[in-house]
């Protein structure tokens, strides 16, 4: 699987499914993402990305419990494949490399509180 055949959306898609496993589902995803980024995440965006990620062979899914909160509806959780794994590691080494490469003066000082 090359880099490339993972977009930016569905990276932190992919990522916020580790993080929340093993109740990662779309509505709770979307929350997490919301939180972690401030800006709104639609469950239709979280939803199309998932299926994209479950056809890249990227994450599986099954059918939870029925839950009374949910009127007796089951939810589709959702949990990281061994490919999934192995591109999130990846993506994090070309991070972290490129991220330690750069020189203190390249960047722009800029405020992170905002």
């Amino acid at each position: 699987m090359r880099r490339s055949d993972l977009g930016e959306f569905e990276e932190v898609v992919l990522l916020t499914v580790a993080v929340l496993t093993p109740n990662a589902y779309s509505v709770m995803i979307a929350e997490e993402l919301e939180s972690a980024t401030g800006n709104t995440v639609s469950t239709g965006a979280v939803h199309a990305a998932l299926q994209r990620l479950e056809d890249k062979g990227m994450v599986n899914s099954y059918m939870g419990e029925a839950t009374k909160e949910r009127g007796g509806r089951r939810k589709r959780l959702f949990t990281v494949t061994p490919a999934g794994s192995r591109i999130l590691h990846d993506v994090r080494s070309v991070r972290e490399s490129l991220w330690g490469r750069i020189l203190p003066q390249a960047l722009p000082k800029i405020d992170m509180a905002r």
